[in-house]
């Protein structure tokens, strides 16, 4: 290429000169080029040279934005206009890196911020950076603040505390490993609780009950969420008899509740959440079913009802059940399972609300029921819990351990080791809200490891999530990450001693079943915000769609655009602008026959999936997870009410233990919306 140029010097953006380069040009020119196809590298040379014979007439001196702005003009006149559009949309990527790189305040080197996306830096400066005497804390710093505050259990057993802190840096720092959100906000602080999930008694008499919402306060206080059992209070109407009154019930306590957790904001960032279970034979379960049909009250309550089998029984054969009185422990009456099941189904219909705990099967499962049954769950659904028992939870990006084409199983496995040994140390370093809650949570040692990026994991694969091979794989990773922590926990035990628990418990008489630390170890968990900072799909669930809008914080809306999307589209040449916009106003790619039919097969959402499948999904998961899984089995607009129902008896001959659905288009103001 000749070159004949006056031009000396550039601009860049910070003001600062470097040496004019008329190959940074042509080759800008070509790359955009590739992108849409083009291969002419004597075009893109022939286009430099006219666009610098045009600077050289204009300036002497030009800027970056000058350079850009012609080569953008000369492209559209020549003909050229994919090619100007990738050229654009590449600077604009660019000037968001540069956004990025800046968005962190006190920061003077960009690699503080490490490998977060835009969209993490935001929420990390606005949900987990701490102020400092030297204005805000990094990325980094945040890491390390965590890393170090959780090795510090290592002391008390006699570990290494600097190899640990860096082995738990070090995964978080590849966005491999997150921990529930109170541990990266209190890790290292005055109010160090680090646990995110707690179940409280909710006991029938004033004193139980008020008191249980002081301990309530105070735990959303510390920045973590409760699950309460309602089923214990007297139903509306029954006698007090030591004032010779009448008992208000169950709903009319959950509502004070909601609105006395709502003034205080769970650790400063952001409202509580709180779960909400009733047995189904309560007398005032209608009440209880339909208290949030408005969505004016318990907005911030999950809610859901407690099934029994014998219920569920009951449905199947068309009979009734008896209601009993929680006061007398006495029958109350009898009520047809199919008419409470109707109300159950319909209202989920409307509203999302209520889900279904099936609390026989929880029971059955729970490996610690000598120290007492399990009423409800967390306010997410995924920990079935005692009274004033915690569970620290932490969720691996499995999709991070695939590379050209395979699992990476030996460096997963590392990593669940490094998470178990991470949330077994929670237990020890975390400030407790209550002694009680100190007590049963130390006394059974629970943790939660738990997954995100599983769908991400199965587009990098090329598997359907809603296939054999799906489910099949489903089945390897939870098995594989089951048997990894339990591997670990029983290395634990030999280190530090078997948790208290285990000594009276039903696995302790297994002949060969040797100890473990912790009486449980799985949880999956939704991961909502954990998943954007590691930049992957949200827990075990499909994608929800290609490109949506997802509101973040209350207010932020973020455009996301699946990324292992786009590395195929832009690998098997078929990305165009039009296209993905196209797609962001649909959400899934199925009808569009410009990405390739193999590719739409392997790209499904979790619009595109039968509930069916995604109850087969949550089955199949649930058969290694020991804890339980909150997973939304979506349906579309044009889902029937007989849909739900048979989705909730589907979930329970699976032997789910819980199910959740929700139904496009049913709450105006839902996190995740498609098109514009």
């Amino acid at each position: 290429m000749q070159e004949s140029i006056t031009i000396k010097e550039i601009i860049k953006k910070d003001g600062s000169c470097v040496p004019f380069q008329l190959e940074k040009i042509a080759t800008a020119i070509f790359n955009a080029a590739k992108s849409v196809e083009g291969d002419d590298k004597g075009l893109a040379d022939s286009l430099a040279n006219e666009i610098v014979a045009e600077l050289k007439e204009k300036f002497e001196k030009p800027t970056v934005e000058d350079v850009q702005e012609l080569v953008e003009k000369t492209l559209i006149e020549k003909g050229h206009a994919k090619t100007a559009k990738a050229f654009i949309l590449f600077h604009y990527r660019k000037k968001k890196q540069r956004e990025r790189n800046a968005l962190i305040l006190g920061s003077t080197n960009v690699e503080d911020n490490l490998d977060f996306s835009g969209e993490a830096l935001k929420i990390l400066e606005r949900r987990y950076l701490l102020r400092t005497d030297d204005g805000q804390e990094t990325p980094r710093d945040m890491l390390w603040r965590v890393a170090n505050t959780v090795a510090e259990a290592e002391r008390k057993y006699k570990g290494d505390v600097k190899k640990v802190a860096e082995e738990f840096y070090n995964l978080m720092r590849g966005l491999k490993f997150f921990p529930n959100s109170p541990t990266l906000v209190n890790a290292g602080t005055k109010k160090s609780q680090l646990i995110a999930c707690y179940v409280l008694p909710v006991e029938d008499t004033m004193e139980g009950i008020f008191g249980t919402l002081k301990a309530a306060a105070t735990i959303h206080q510390l920045g973590a969420g409760t699950g309460f059992s309602f089923s214990r209070l007297r139903p509306k109407g029954d006698p007090v008899q030591k004032h010779f009154g009448v008992a208000s019930g169950p709903v009319s306590f959950m509502k004070v509740f909601d609105k006395a957790l709502e003034v205080v904001i769970q650790g400063g960032i952001r409202p509580g959440a709180n779960m909400a279970v009733l047995r189904v034979d309560h007398p005032d379960i209608i009440r209880f079913i339909e208290s949030k049909r408005s969505k004016r009250i318990l907005k911030n309550f999950n809610v859901s009802v407690g099934i029994t089998d014998t219920f569920m029984r009951a449905v199947m054969e068309d009979r009734e059940y008896y209601i009993r009185n929680p006061r007398t422990q006495k029958y109350f009456g009898k009520l047809r399972a199919r008419d409470v099941f109707s109300v159950i189904t319909m209202n989920a219909w409307k509203t999302g609300d209520p889900g279904v705990v099936f609390l026989d099967e929880i029971n059955r499962k729970h490996p610690a029921k000598h120290l007492g049954e399990v009423e409800t769950t967390n306010q997410c659904g995924e920990i079935p819990l005692l009274p004033h028992e915690g569970c620290p939870l932490g969720a691996i990006d499995v999709a991070k351990y695939v590379k050209s084409g395979e699992i990476e199983w030996d460096e997963l496995q590392k990593a669940v080791s490094t998470t178990v040994n991470f949330l077994d140390n929670v237990v020890d370093v975390t400030m407790y809200p209550t002694k009680d809650i100190e007590k049963i949570t130390k006394h059974t040692r629970k943790i939660g490891v738990g997954i995100m990026g599983f769908a991400d994991l199965l587009f990098k694969l090329k598997i359907k999530y809603d296939s054999e091979e799906g489910l099949a794989m489903g089945a390897k990773i939870a098995s594989f990450i089951r048997e990894s922590a339990y591997e670990t926990s029983e290395l634990l035990a030999v280190k530090r001693g078997p948790c208290e628990a285990w000594k009276e418990s039903e696995l302790s008489k297994i002949e060969g079943q040797k100890p473990r630390r912790n009486m449980t170890c799985l949880a999956f968990s939704p991961t909502g915000t954990r998943s954007i900072l590691a930049d992957t799909s949200a827990g075990c669930e499909p994608a929800f769609a290609i490109s949506y809008q997802k509101t973040v914080l209350g207010s932020s809306e973020l455009v996301v655009l699946n990324k292992v999307f786009e590395e195929v589209a832009r690998e098997r040449g078929f990305y165009t602008p039009e296209l993905i916009h196209k797609v962001s106003l649909c959400g899934n790619v199925q009808h569009f026959k410009e990405v390739p039919k193999d590719v739409r097969d392997v790209f499904v959402t979790a619009q595109d999936i039968k509930p069916e499948w995604h109850i087969r999904m949550q089955a199949m998961l649930q058969k290694y997870v020991d804890n339980s899984i909150s997973k939304t089995i979506n349906f579309p607009r044009t889902a029937s009410i007989k849909d739900v129902e048979e989705a909730y008896i589907l979930a329970w001959k699976s032997k789910c233990k819980g199910i959740t659905i929700y139904r496009d288009g049913s709450y105006e103001d839902q996190v995740i919306t498609i098109g514009d």
